[in-house]
């Protein structure tokens, strides 16, 4: 197994759980698989977002300092503009970004942290945590289906790196 710095995590120890929401998922992957499946432009527009949800991207470049702009549309053609700008990067271990609607300024953006954890097995946990400006504003997301939508969006992740490693093989 790879080994991890015990600093990674440090500066969301001390946040408050009443503006957090965090997802985990087995991935049938080694961790370096899963981890490209996040950092690499070019899959990480195959699976990301919830069901039914199409990407058009506007720009990408996953890099600490990088911007992901996109539009998840809708089914029915609704449009919902994102911005992901990324903070930190440290293959294959973690990816650290601010997530939020493709506005400057956006006041509803979170930080988000995506981690990906070894196991004996040759399969990876990836941790996907959030942390909202405020409680009331993690009870909105949580209220219009973020934790279903995280799910999903991590469901498409498994497949997706599963496959990966099976190409692979």
């Amino acid at each position: 197994m790879t080994e991890r710095r015990t600093d990674d995590v440090s500066d969301w120890q001390g946040w408050p759980l009443d503006r957090e929401i965090v997802l985990a998922r087995v991935v049938d992957a080694s961790m370096e698989l899963a981890f490209r499946a996040w950092s690499d432009a070019a899959q990480i527009v195959k699976w990301f977002g919830p069901d039914g949800m199409r990407l058009e991207t506007h720009e990408i470049d996953i890099r600490s300092g990088g911007v992901w702009r996109f539009d998840m549309v809708a089914p029915d053609g609704t449009r919902y503009s994102n911005r992901m700008e990324f903070v930190r990067i440290e293959p294959p271990f973690m990816i650290e970004a601010i997530h939020g609607s493709d506005i400057d300024d956006d006041p509803d953006r979170f930080r988000l942290l995506a981690t990906f954890d070894e196991q004996d097995n040759g399969k990876t946990v990836v941790t996907l945590r959030q942390l909202h400006p405020s409680a009331s504003r993690r009870a909105i997301v949580i209220g219009f289906g973020a934790v279903e939508y995280g799910a999903q969006t991590l469901q498409k992740l498994a497949v997706h790196a599963a496959r990966s490693q099976k190409a692979t093989v």
